[in-house]
């Protein structure tokens, strides 16, 4: 694969476990976050919830805390 089809490859969509993994939370966790509409955005895949890797990071980059300690 080349460059160019990396930059025009749709995001790798993740599963909840994964990204629970990935965040270092429980699944319950995302699935709270879920419901209160506080979590990445997940879409969903027939009855499947999945997320874009790159919602879980615009998620992340959003959560960024920059007050002194």
């Amino acid at each position: 694969m080349s460059a160019t089809d990396d930059a025009q490859a749709p995001d790798r969509l993740l599963t909840p476990d994964e990204v629970a993994q990935w965040l270092g939370k429980p699944k319950a966790t995302l699935s709270a976050w879920r419901s209160r509409n506080l979590g990445p955005r997940g879409i969903r895949v027939g009855n499947a919830l999945r997320y874009r890797r790159g919602e879980v990071e615009l998620w992340l980059d959003q959560q960024t805390d920059d007050r002194p300690d």
